[in-house]
């Protein structure tokens, strides 16, 4: 089920002012149409979970009203499941906004790191060499004994210390070389 949390929610779901009463797990919770919106899954003394069956939304008790029905909120089940999907789409977008950004930021870095000379380390912090070449979406990296590794660029991000990282360790590097063939 998806969750989200939604402050705007209890503003507008303003019903009038009951004191906050402990809404019991299980209740089934009804709309200012009468129909049911859905049950409660837990109860902290402040809030309340509420379930529609699609979403699940932290409310605050002093949102709810009573009727004979049970407890009550001042808006229908569709009205709010249009609200919290309104919320998750938002959140998903922005979500996929941080990570489109964060990996422009890592592609930027990784692109002034790379440079002819520029030292490599493997994910296990060992010298895996410099590089020798850099060929397209392949870098060739030379190592003190000689060694030429060639790595794809995606194996590959801007070290935080200077210099570039290879996104694999050293062991698991040299046993796929040795495995070629190299």
């Amino acid at each position: 089920m998806k969750f989200a949390k939604l402050a705007l929610l209890a503003s507008a779901l303003a019903a009038t002012p009951i004191a906050a009463q402990a809404q019991d797990v299980g209740a089934t919770v009804y709309g200012n149409d009468g129909q049911p919106i859905g049950t409660i899954e837990s109860n902290d003394g402040t809030n309340a979970v509420l379930s529609t069956g699609k979403y699940s939304a932290t409310l605050p008790l002093n949102a709810f009203g009573t009727s004979e029905q049970g407890p009550t909120l001042n808006i229908t089940k569709a009205a709010i499941e249009e609200q919290l999907a309104a919320a998750q789409a938002a959140q998903e977008e922005a979500m996929a906004e941080a990570k489109a950004k964060a990996e422009a930021e890592a592609a930027a870095a990784l692109a002034a790191a790379l440079v002819v000379g520029a030292p490599v380390v493997t994910a296990d912090a060992q010298s895996l060499g410099m590089v020798e070449q850099i060929a397209g979406q392949n870098v060739v990296v030379k190592g003190e004994d000689e060694t030429l590794v060639t790595l794809p660029v995606n194996l590959l991000a801007a070290h935080p210390e200077g210099g570039i990282m290879a996104l694999a360790n050293y062991a698991d590097i040299m046993a796929a070389l040795e495995a070629v063939g190299g």
